[in-house]
């Protein structure tokens, strides 16, 4: 009997239509000779089979009925870019409910949905970053102290949110209390970072069978400031270069910094982790743990450079999600 599978995408965030074009994609690369794929859209308390208007999911056990009779799942793909998807509400529900998933574990998707405390947390482990500094709403903004602590320009961004929303790069100081005031309409936190100038490079990595694989890098070159949303979904507003136009050893040295932030971080699942290289260093700027997942997004371009099949690794995180769930 083929095992039922639920792509979970939708979300209460403003990656909502990124999030259903992630889950679709997902949704059309697993193994549909091995699995019953059932998309599910969430969007507030509404939960339903997406397609199937009449058919919706129950909150208390995660099932819905099907003729009549109740349907379960064997395993959830969680395809929502942030809340609930990525900062691990969704997670510690499967928890509760004893329902596989094949991304990063409640605690992972909460510490690293938070910018600063991710950041916080591999500084003990020496991962090179920008000097940043936390504002929380509330709190009075002294631009002075900003800008003497971490110069101009600088990047005020959304502490718990994703990379696309309510992102600034300022270049003087009367930009920075109104930057920071709209950073608060996506997190009641902002993290204000000094600006490192470099290259963009972002890495893609996942964990088979106790093995990293790591795919080729991307080289971002936005025509924006940075590579914000417009820049990421629009395509002549950005080139994706793979693979990333730097040096084998500084590749290597890429790969093996992202190994050991996948581990240090105990990731789970597929992960997306972005860089700034200036000179010989990356610079860290933040991880993924749910990234975009559509045809145009870096990961499918990662794995199709690499030929890696993406729909049996799909298959293998199903599976090792469900046999990790009966230890």
């Amino acid at each position: 009997m083929k095992k039922n599978i639920a792509v979970v995408y939708g979300g209460d965030s403003s990656e909502y239509q990124i999030s259903v074009k992630s889950g679709n994609h997902v949704a059309s690369v697993i193994d549909a000779e091995k699995y019953n794929i059932i998309p599910v859209l969430l969007r507030g308390k509404d939960w339903k089979i997406d397609n199937e208007a009449n058919i919706t999911i129950s909150r208390e056990d995660f099932s819905f009925l099907k003729n009549g009779e109740k349907q379960t799942f064997d395993c959830v793909v969680i395809m929502i870019h942030g809340t609930p998807g990525e900062n691990g509400i969704l997670e510690s529900y499967f928890d509760l409910l004893k329902i596989p998933y094949t991304t990063c574990s409640a605690l992972v998707s909460a510490l690293t949905f938070n910018k600063h405390y991710c950041n916080t947390y591999l500084r003990n482990y020496n991962v090179l970053m920008a000097n940043s500094q936390l504002q929380r709403k509330g709190e009075k903004i002294e631009t002075d102290k900003i800008i003497e602590k971490l110069g101009l320009p600088i990047f005020v961004k959304p502490a718990a949110g994703g990379s696309s929303f309510g992102i600034s790069k300022v270049k003087n100081k009367e930009e920075i209390e109104n930057a920071i005031n709209k950073a608060y309409t996506e997190s009641d936190e902002v993290i204000i970072e000094e600006f490192i100038k470099g290259t963009e490079v972002t890495c893609g990595l996942t964990k088979v069978k106790d093995e990293i694989i790591v795919f080729q890098l991307i080289e971002i070159v936005s025509k924006h400031e940075f590579f914000d949303f417009e820049a990421k979904y629009t395509p002549s507003l950005a080139e994706e270069i793979i693979p990333a136009r730097i040096s084998e050893d500084l590749t290597e040295k890429c790969k093996n910094i992202s190994k050991n932030i996948y581990n240090y971080l105990n990731c789970t699942g597929i992960v997306r982790i972005d860089y700034i290289l200036r000179d010989t260093d990356f610079y860290f700027l933040e991880i993924n743990t749910i990234p975009g997942m559509t045809a145009e997004s870096l990961i499918p371009k990662m794995v199709k450079y690499d030929n890696v099949n993406i729909t049996k690794l799909y298959s293998d995180l199903i599976e090792e999600a469900i046999l990790k769930n009966k230890k």
